[in-house]
């Protein structure tokens, strides 16, 4: 699998293994229809301070990253059926403001729905 933020598709990701993903140099976060995260990888653990064990089966947008439950990142996840987005984001939840890149990910063709996390930030 690529390991490129702006590159790596979401087929690969949908395929890849848990170890694979905590081998990306970026956060990696992924989720059901329902809202219920199923990949928190450990580059994302590490770079948020939580632990994968307490997020996986809590609601990405309403427990996990409520800095996100807004039009520009979850609202875009019902409105767009095919997604793949790159926008500037600012995190603020536990931690004091942080610029970062967020690649949203989704398709009907695949279960889980992503969100990356380039900690880098905008560029």
């Amino acid at each position: 699998m690529t390991q490129e933020f702006d590159s790596v598709t979401l087929a690969a990701l949908a395929a890849a293994e848990i170890e694979t993903l905590d081998a990306l140099p970026f956060g990696v976060i992924g989720f059901g229809a329902d809202g219920s995260v199923i990949v928190y990888n450990a580059f994302e653990s590490a770079g948020a301070g939580l632990r994968a064990a307490n997020v996986v089966g809590r609601h990405v947008f309403a427990e996990v990253a409520p800095c996100m439950n807004n039009f520009m990142v979850a609202q875009r996840f019902e409105n767009e059926p095919e997604l793949d987005a790159t926008l500037p984001y600012v995190l603020t939840l536990r931690m004091r403001p942080t610029a970062v890149r967020l690649r949203l990910l989704g398709s009907p063709d695949y279960p889980t729905r992503f969100v990356l996390i380039d900690r880098q930030g905008p560029q």
